[in-house]
């Protein structure tokens, strides 16, 4: 399955960023369909999960905010949810 617009961004983003080894953007939209800021083309809640050594020494708290910096305008506008996983390669 291809991504969608948002979702390619959001992989755009997160590669440029994080270089990371394991990268999975998961639409979680239909689940969500009718509660708020569900869009009815979908792209508004995601789960993603993302291993990478830039978190390496790093908190959960602090891999989450890095995440969150660089989709910064993605979470303003279209992502209204993102369930974040971040590991290490060693985690």
């Amino acid at each position: 399955m291809s991504d969608g617009v948002v979702a390619a961004e959001m992989r755009r983003r997160l590669e440029a960023a994080f270089a990371p080894s394991v990268l999975e953007i998961v639409d979680d939209s239909a689940r969500h369909a009718g509660h708020a800021g569900a869009r009815p083309g979908g792209e508004s809640h995601f789960n993603l999960r993302i291993v990478s050594s830039a978190f390496e020494g790093l908190s959960r708290v602090e891999r989450q905010r890095r995440i969150n910096a660089a989709l910064a305008e993605l979470l303003a506008g279209p992502v209204h949810a993102l369930s974040i996983k971040a590991e290490t390669p060693s985690n």
